[in-house]
C-alpha cells in the first residue's frame, strides 16, 4: 500500500487517541490511471498544523527542550497503547523494511557515517570508533517480543512540531511510516530531541517501557537517525537537518 494511502487509512484511526494534532486527511482521492483522464497518483490534502519543525526551531535553552519531554511521552504512550483488532490488522502493514533489523541497520549507518569526513566529526566533538563500537554493541540487542502496536515509525526533529513562542509540542507530521512495530522506533526521539537530564521526566511520562531492552534499541535507532541525517545534511546543504543528526550522534553515545 502507498505510503501516502496509509497515512490517509490510519490517521483518522488514531487521532482521536492522542493528545496532540496530527494530519487530519480532508481530501482524499485515489490514482486515476491515463493521463487524459486525471491525476495518476493518489492524493491527500489536510488542513495545516501551525508551528515550526522542532530541527527548526530557536531555541533558546535546553530547559526549553527539556519541557517537551512530558508532553511527548504522553503523546507516545496513547499512540502505543491504541487498540489493534484483527480487521486493522488484515490491512496495517508491518515493518516491511526492516526498521527495526538492528544488524542491518548498523551496517546501514556505518555506510552512512563513512561518507561524513573526519575532519568534520572531530570539529563537532563526534568519535567514528565510539560511534561505531556503541552501533555493534547495540545491534545485539533483543527485539521486541510482539511488534503489532502502532507506530509512527520516523519520529524525530523534522516530524515534530513546535509553537513558535511557548516551543512546546503542537503536532506530528509525516506519517508515511506509521505501522505495526516496535514501540522503541519511537522512543528515540529522547535522544534526538531532549537533553539528557529530561529523560528520566520523560520515562516517567510514558509510563512503563514496551519491554526490557526497548531502551536500548531506541538508543540505537538514535544513533542511527545520527548517521543518516549527518550524511544527508551535509549532502544537501540542509543545516538543520546536519545540526540535529550530529546532536542525535552526541547524545546517544553519552547516555
Amino acid at each position: 500500500m502507498p505510503l501516502l494511502e496509509i497515512e490517509a487509512r490510519a490517521l483518522p484511526l488514531l487521532a482521536p487517541h492522542l493528545p496532540l494534532p496530527v494530519p487530519a486527511p480532508s481530501y482524499v482521492a485515489a490514482a486515476v490511471e491515463g493521463a487524459a483522464e486525471g491525476y495518476p497518483y493518489p492524493f491527500a490534502g489536510s488542513p495545516r498544523i501551525p508551528g515550526v519543525t522542532a530541527d527548526r526551531a530557536r531555541w533558546a535553552s535546553e530547559e526549553e527542550r527539556a519541557a517537551c519531554a512530558v508532553p511527548l511521552a504522553r503523546f507516545l504512550s496513547a499512540l502505543h497503547a491504541v487498540p489493534v483488532d484483527d480487521a486493522t490488522r488484515a490491512w496495517a502493514p508491518g515493518d516491511d523494511i526492516g526498521r527495526a533489523d538492528l544488524p542491518n541497520r548498523a551496517r546501514m549507518a556505518g555506510e552512512k557515517l563513512a561518507n561524513v569526513p573526519d575532519a568534520h566529526l572531530q570539529a563537532t566533538g563526534i568519535e567514528r570508533g565510539a560511534v561505531l563500537g556503541t552501533l555493534d554493541s547495540l545491534s545485539r540487542t533483543a527485539a521486541h517480543p510482539n511488534p503489532t502496536r502502532w507506530v509512527h515509525g520516523d519520529l524525530y526533529p523534522r516530524h515534530v512540531l513546535v509553537d513558535e513562542e511557548t516551543r512546546l509540542p503542537c503536532g506530528v507530521i509525516d506519517w508515511g511510516d506509521v505501522h505495526l512495530g516496535d514501540p522503541a522506533l519511537d522512543l528515540s526521539v529522547a535522544f534526538t530531541l531532549l537533553p539528557a537530564g529530561a529523560r528520566a521526566a520523560f520515562r516517567d511520562a510514558y509510563g512503563p517501557l514496551p519491554d526490557p531492552a526497548a531502551w536500548d534499541r531506541a538508543r540505537f535507532r538514535a544513533l542511527f537517525y545520527g548517521a543518516a541525517l549527518t550524511e544527508y545534511g551535509l549532502a544537501v546543504g540542509d543545516d538543520p537537518i546536519r545540526e540535529s543528526g550530529e546532536r542525535s550522534l552526541r547524545s546517544a553515545l553519552a547516555d
